[in-house]
């Protein structure tokens, strides 16, 4: 049975969320070069979020509970 596919925003949502664990879980916004709607992606998913900082906007991954 074929698997199904993923769509290139799933793809790019992932390939950003494993650069930001590449980059110690955070990176500034104004850096990232991946486009809105993955960021949107992983946001949606509680997967990552938005902190200001007062001169920056970081992206950086929600600490998992385990």
């Amino acid at each position: 049975m074929p698997k199904p596919q993923k769509n290139s925003n799933d793809l790019s949502a992932a390939n950003l969320l494993r650069s930001l664990r590449c980059c110690g879980g955070c990176a500034p916004l104004h850096t990232i070069k991946f486009s809105n709607v993955a960021i949107q992606s992983l946001l949606d998913r509680n997967l990552v979020k938005v902190q200001n900082t007062g001169c920056d906007f970081l992206l950086e991954i929600v600490e998992e509970m385990q």
